[in-house]
């Protein structure tokens, strides 16, 4: 019942900066958790950060702690990932999730996705 589009992915080099946004139409989702996964060539879609549904809580991944935030605007209908630092291995398709729930952090968690944004970070 929910569709989500990302947006703002692209080229950058090694330490540069990313804003993606995800904006969700059909439904509300200012009930929902909401996450951000990637998935690299050859390799499984991974967990990146999630965010409650008030945006009070925030999980991320080891590797994203200090660099990547994650926020929502709920008044927008729109949830954000700020990749700041950006490293080679980052460079991953994109995707965000809206969770069944509250909150979440596994990729079970997540009943409906987006198409995908590609990040690419040079060395």
């Amino acid at each position: 019942q929910v569709q989500l589009v990302e947006s703002g992915g692209g080229l950058v080099q090694a330490g540069g900066s990313l804003r993606l946004s995800c904006a969700a139409s059909g439904r509300t989702i200012s009930s929902n958790a909401m996450g951000w996964f990637r998935q690299a060539p050859g390799k499984e879609r991974a967990f990146v950060a999630t965010i409650s549904w008030n945006g009070l809580s925030t999980v991320y991944e080891d590797s994203v702690k200090g660099r990547f935030t994650i926020s929502r605007d709920n008044a927008k209908n729109t949830v954000y990932l700020q990749m700041n630092s950006l490293k080679p291995e980052d460079t991953a398709i994109y995707y965000c999730a809206v969770a069944r729930g509250y909150f979440g952090v596994r990729v079970t968690d997540f009943g409906s996705w987006g198409q995908g944004t590609q990040v690419t970070v040079s060395s």
